[in-house]
């Protein structure tokens, strides 16, 4: 039991020095990798804490790295757009979104959204051994090993389903592959898991983005030139992810 609160508490640490590190990037505007690297750390956070939900005052902390996901997502996502567009030429396009970030990115140092989730983040560590000491964490790795093997059945579930959902199947391997990173010991995954499971995410993550991108160009002038070839993306990308999906279902149900 110890011992897994001191591995619990130890992550915490790392993870709370990481977003003082994207934090330090941000206000530096040092490189365009500081929000990316930001929102990975906080989607780290919630799945070392996702399998302890439940416990009397951890929602807030799970709240607060909500608000960062929320607050920052827009502009990952601008990001993104506006390197693939770079990359095929549309380079006005491009940079009308790079001045706009460049502006933005660096007052996420300052938000609300993230000096709240420090402010959790201090408290975190001492709270956890107070909840040790009067014995909320008694089976605290069966309690992890529970959630993260529900958490998988629900990804088998979904890849089972003829008429899954991509978003979903999306959302459901990305909680199973970072869980399985904050607790490697209790993931019980085969040999090259990992690897099948990152595919698939990055399958459809390429087919999320080109529908992103579709949406936005029947609302913005400068994209219009780019949806024939979007079009074809997402085509491209349905095809791929369905293929990575079933290398991972062939993995999962043997």
């Amino acid at each position: 039991m110890s011992a897994m609160v001191d591995h619990l508490i130890a992550e915490i640490f790392s993870l709370n020095i990481k977003l003082l590190s994207c934090h330090a990037r941000l206000v530096a505007s040092t490189d365009s990798e500081a929000l990316h690297d930001l929102r990975t750390t906080v989607r780290r956070l919630r799945s070392v804490l996702r399998p302890l939900r439940g416990l009397p005052g951890l929602e807030q902390v799970e709240e607060a790295a909500k608000g960062v996901g929320d607050l920052t997502t827009p502009l990952r996502d601008m990001q993104v757009l506006a390197a693939f567009l770079h990359e095929q030429g549309h380079d006005a396009a491009a940079l009308k979104r790079l001045r706009y970030l460049d502006e933005a990115c660096p007052k996420v140092a300052s938000s609300a959204e993230l000096n709240r989730l420090f402010g959790v983040m201090d408290q975190l560590p001492g709270f956890l051994r107070t909840q040790q000491r009067q014995g909320l964490l008694r089976k605290l790795r069966k309690r992890i090993e529970k959630r993260m093997d529900k958490q998988w059945g629900k990804l088998k579930e979904g890849m089972a389903d003829p008429a899954h959902d991509r978003h979903r199947l999306r959302l459901l391997i990305k909680r199973v592959r970072y869980a399985s990173q904050a607790y490697p010991e209790l993931s019980h995954q085969s040999d090259g898991m990992q690897q099948r499971l990152k595919a698939a995410q990055d399958a459809l993550g390429d087919w999320h983005d080109h529908l992103q991108w579709l949406a936005q160009a029947g609302q913005q002038a400068d994209l219009a030139s780019c949806i024939a070839g979007w079009q074809l993306g997402i085509l491209r990308a349905e095809t791929s992810s369905d293929k990575a999906l079933a290398r991972l279902g062939k993995a999962c149900f043997g």
